[in-house]
């Protein structure tokens, strides 16, 4: 890369480590007492798939370690938001599902961001948002890890 490349390439992931930090933080701060955006994440992967997932794959989704997974899901089953149940046939197994109590959680969450995304959106214009989002989701599966590794 040129000292130029270079800079651009800097300057890029500034900006997006910075917006990633500032949003995190305003979301989070926005989330319903007791909730984490790791917890939201699960809750709302669980509630639009409507389908159980082990843990691993919930892991995979996240891209975090199967650790990490693990202590979210303890506390999301301690507030009664998932259910986890051994797989039947593989006892080493798990699967996960969304509780009723756990649907409320995350419709409660939605309800608290979605004023802070629908301002940020509007601030930006939405057709600003729409042509930065294909660079974006190119820019995401670059970095996605091939399912080899």
């Amino acid at each position: 890369m040129t000292d130029r490349a270079d800079d651009l390439a800097a300057a890029l992931f500034s900006e997006l480590f910075m917006a990633d930090q500032l949003a995190r933080n305003r979301l989070s701060k926005a989330l319903p007492k007791g909730m984490e955006l790791s917890h939201f994440g699960v809750l709302n992967l669980l509630a639009r798939t409507g389908d159980e997932r082990t843990p691993a794959q919930l892991a995979r989704a996240f891209h975090v370690t199967r650790g990490a997974m693990t202590n979210t899901l303890s506390r999301l089953e301690w507030a009664g938001h998932v259910h986890i149940r051994p797989d039947w046939d593989d006892a080493r197994r798990k699967f996960v599902s969304i509780s009723p109590a756990g649907r409320g959680a995350r419709d409660a969450a939605l309800a608290s961001i979605t004023p802070l995304i629908a301002q940020a959106v509007a601030e930006l214009g939405a057709d600003r948002v729409r042509a930065v989002l294909p660079v974006l989701r190119a820019l995401r599966t670059g970095f996605e890890p091939d399912e080899q590794s």
